[in-house]
């Protein structure tokens, strides 16, 4: 693999998704959190955003190492590693990403684990991170298409 520009087609894309799912999120009615709890709807409903969200977060950062740098990350973890050794990423930023990897690891093959109320929690207090990361990814390909 050699470096290439990055596809800002495909980093938009990507954005946009992670933007939508936080919107939906968001929709949801987190600060009733018994109301929450009680609709099945709402839960299915931020476990998909959520899950979605994250995907799309760590499509955008396999697609900044691939491209920008050549390294073809396929993990989760591994993708918060790559862009904290490659200086995209500050180490707590490193971190939080590194955290999030092994949290949607659990929420495909060991969602039975996941609780409403852990999910409730995380979507309740935790939405920003997930903002905040999309961001610094961002203004890390400014200037290099």
């Amino acid at each position: 693999m050699t470096p290439s520009p990055i596809d800002r087609k495909v980093i938009t894309q990507r954005a946009l998704w992670v933007r939508e799912m936080m919107g939906a999120l968001r929709d949801l009615p987190l600060k009733d959190k018994d109301n929450f709890l009680r609709n099945r709807h709402f839960i299915a409903a931020a476990e998909s955003y959520l899950r979605r969200s994250l995907e799309a977060l760590f499509d955008s950062g396999r697609h900044i190492l691939a491209e920008s740098f050549a390294f073809p990350a396929t993990e989760y973890k591994e993708i918060a590693k790559g862009l904290f050794d490659k200086g995209v990423l500050k180490p707590d930023q490193a971190e939080l990403l590194r955290k999030m990897a092994g949290y949607r690891n659990r929420m495909v093959p060991f969602y039975q684990e996941i609780s409403p109320e852990e999910l409730h929690e995380i979507c309740l207090n935790h939405l920003d991170e997930i903002e905040l990361l999309l961001d610094r990814l961002l203004a890390s390909i400014r200037g290099k298409e």
